[in-house]
C-alpha cells in the first residue's frame, strides 16, 4: 500500500498529544501502511468485512446507549456500556468530527472485549484502520470476530 499525502498527514496527526493525549498508534512501531495491511489480511482470514464489523459495533453502541450509562445485557448475552464526554474529536484524515464517547462491549461466552468510540467506527469503516497495537481504542480483528455474527 502506497501512502498518499493525505495518509501521511493523517499518520502524523495520530501521534499522542495532537488529537488525543495518547494518540491512535499505541505502542505500535509499524508504519500506517503496514498496520492497515496486516489488519486487512487478518480481517480477510477471519471472514469479516470492515463494513460488517463497523455496522455490528454501531448496533452494539445503539443497544448499550439505552442503558443510560449502566451496563446493558443484550438477549445474546453480550454486555454493553456506553459513556459520553463533552466535546468532539476530528478524524485524523480530516473527513469528519465525531462525538467524544466510549463503548465497552463484553462477550462472556468467549471472553471477547472491545473498547471503542464513534470515531473508532468511522476509522474502521472509512479508512480500514483498527488503530495501532497498544492503543486504548484498538479494534483488534480477532477480538471483533468474537462478536460476529451479531445475533
Amino acid at each position: 500500500m502506497k501512502l498518499s499525502a493525505k495518509d501521511i498527514h493523517a499518520y502524523e496527526r495520530m501521534k499522542g498529544g495532537l488529537i488525543t493525549a495518547n494518540g491512535f498508534l499505541g505502542t505500535d512501531a509499524r508504519g500506517l501502511a503496514e498496520i492497515i495491511q496486516k489488519d486487512s489480511e487478518a480481517m480477510e482470514e477471519l471472514g469479516l468485512t470492515f463494513e460488517q464489523a463497523a455496522s455490528a459495533l454501531e448496533t452494539l453502541k445503539d443497544a448499550g446507549s439505552k442503558g443510560l450509562g449502566e451496563p446493558t445485557e443484550l438477549p445474546n448475552g453480550i454486555v454493553v456500556q456506553t459513556g459520553d464526554a463533552r466535546g468532539v474529536l476530528p478524524c485524523p484524515w480530516d473527513d469528519g468530527v465525531f462525538h467524544k464517547n466510549s463503548v465497552v462491549a463484553e462477550n462472556p461466552a468467549n471472553g471477547g472485549r472491545l473498547v471503542y468510540s464513534d470515531l473508532s467506527i468511522h476509522l474502521l469503516r472509512e479508512h480500514h484502520f483498527c488503530q495501532g497495537r497498544g492503543s486504548e481504542f484498538r479494534l483488534d480483528p480477532a477480538e471483533m470476530a468474537k462478536f460476529m455474527p451479531l445475533r
